[in-house]
């Protein structure tokens, strides 16, 4: 017999998880097909030298008690089990540049942010307290960022720029590069709409936590919740095909093995290039194809995870984020091979053993597609393994040299204290995650025109329905904000207006 669910999802990063969840939290019966080896997306993690590495999440905000991660993971029934750590209250984040001694901190908590970062820029006290009261308007601005609100915001703050509102708040240069040195969480360009960059550093000023033992432990708990509501959670499964029946309704996928998977209704949590694909153009008006085709990929980056020797490098519980040249602060992406690296992030994480001592370091740094466009014809995962040959690999070591002699300039003693090194590319982040050219956070977002890149859940073919990074907002706080609007449009705004004022009205009874 064909299994028929309510609800079939095609890939199980964030947003496709939390969409099974909170659709099968209703009764529904619901399926989610994963093609890799591991759940998660970019919550993926992997392990070299009996370490744990995060593939993308390397930090959270908006966790403490009554934030909003906090109460939509507490509907999600996974709060109270996740392994948490409080990173640094003074500097979770912290911003330096060449030839610059000060490291100037991003604060948790919007009187010490505005303290801490007074304390180095004293006549800019009144500018800060503008700044960090302006980004939380912009934030209340979005409806589902506080859980439940009217539905509807003012469109015009989507077409303040970031930049340019910086610049407004300070004419000081130095701290406009200082309010803007995290944007490498955005691949922030001059482009870039504010409501990016509110949306996305208000949460880690609220509240900035590490997940202790890797970001794969949000899936994992994801998905045994889904188990619990009888939802049916299957990796190894590609699909590879959409089937429509004589009205042009989407009845069933098929996998690259062969399965065959009949649903009510579909989400796609893959790509959305790569959804239209699939499902084939004529299913769509021309307008909306071409705008998809038109949409321009952020960039990718390289990563080098180090590997420490026990007891040598002295952890420090905040990131940091480099940049050679403040005036480059918005175009960091935009290097010559010459230059590159021109900026980094680098984040620690401490022996479990040891906790004064860090084991590993990870180490980000933009990279553009084109480096690696030579390789791109292979592909690499552990479901799926093909070597890329000895010149990806010389590149890999020549681009990782670059990198820690970057961070000798910080550490000199590095060298000395690596056990060992590993890397990952564009294309990894391509074949892992699934990202366009191995894209980090979507498509570039523009202020000039932002309702390019927001797209509704709702589709025009009938019973499918979007979801993910690449149709609204990225992030784990955007993506799992996105996956309620997808189901909103599934279960009806009401029900889930209704079930996460719940949430809220037990907050408010504690």
């Amino acid at each position: 017999m064909k299994k028929q669910y309510d609800i079939l999802i095609i890939g199980s990063g964030i947003g496709g998880l939390v969409s099974a969840l909170v659709l099968a939290k209703e009764g529904l019966k619901v399926c989610v097909l994963e093609k890799n080896n591991q759940y998660g997306g970019n919550l993926q993690t992997f392990s070299r030298d009996k370490l744990i590495f995060d593939t993308g999440v390397h930090y959270l905000g908006g966790l403490s008690e009554g934030q909003n991660l906090h109460q939509y993971f507490k509907h999600l029934g996974i709060i109270q089990d996740l392994n948490l750590e409080k990173m640094d209250e003074i500097g979770f984040d912290k911003i330096t540049f060449e030839n610059d001694e000060i490291e100037y901190p991003h604060s948790q908590g919007y009187d010490n942010f505005v303290k801490q970062l007074s304390n180095i820029f004293p006549d800019e006290r009144e500018n800060l307290i503008s700044y960090v009261n302006e980004i939380q308007n912009v934030c209340n601005q979005f409806p589902r960022y506080n859980l439940v609100g009217d539905g509807k915001y003012d469109e015009d703050v989507l077409y303040i720029n970031a930049k340019d509102f910086i610049a407004s708040i300070t004419s000081n240069k130095k701290l406009q590069a200082v309010l803007s040195g995290s944007n490498f969480l955005y691949a922030g360009s001059a482009k870039t709409p504010l409501y990016v960059h509110a949306l996305t550093v208000n949460s880690y000023i609220q509240s900035a936590y590490k997940c202790t033992n890797g970001g794969s432990q949000i899936s994992k708990l994801l998905i045994k919740q889904l188990r619990n509501y009888g939802a049916e959670v299957y990796k190894h499964s590609e699909v590879s095909d959409m089937i429509f029946d004589d009205e042009q309704i989407l009845k069933s996928v098929k996998t690259k093995n062969g399965k065959e998977y009949f649903a009510k209704k579909f989400i796609s949590n893959i790509e959305i290039k790569t959804t239209l694909d699939l499902i084939g153009k004529e299913h769509f008006k021309k307008s909306f194809t071409k705008r998809i085709d038109e949409l321009e990929s952020i960039s990718s980056c390289f990563s080098v995870y180090i590997v420490l020797k026990p007891k040598t490098f002295k952890h420090f519980n905040f990131n940091y984020y480099h940049c050679k040249n403040e005036e480059n602060i918005w175009n960091q992406s935009d290097y010559s091979e010459e230059n590159w690296p021109e900026s980094y992030m680098l984040s620690a994480t401490a022996s479990k053993q040891n906790p004064e001592f860090a084991e590993s370091l990870t180490i980000l740094s933009y990279m553009n597609y084109d480096e690696v466009k030579q390789w791109e014809n292979t592909f690499n995962t552990v479901a799926e393994g093909h070597e890329r040959g000895k010149n990806y690999d010389n590149f890999k070591t020549e681009k990782a040299e670059k990198l820690i002699s970057e961070i000798e300039k910080k550490f000199p003693e590095l060298r000395s204290q690596i056990k060992a090194v590993h890397t990952s590319s564009p294309l990894s982040y391509r074949d892992y995650i699934g990202g366009y050219k191995g894209n980090m956070y979507g498509y570039t977002k523009d202020s000039s025109n932002p309702m390019k890149t927001i797209f509704s859940p709702k589709t025009k073919v009938s019973n499918l329905f979007l979801t993910g990074q690449s149709v609204n907002m990225h992030g784990i706080l955007g993506c799992t904000i996105g996956a309620f609007n997808t189901c909103s449009e599934i279960l009806g705004k009401e029900l889930i207006d209704e079930r996460l004022t719940q949430v809220l009205n037990q907050a408010d009874e504690k």
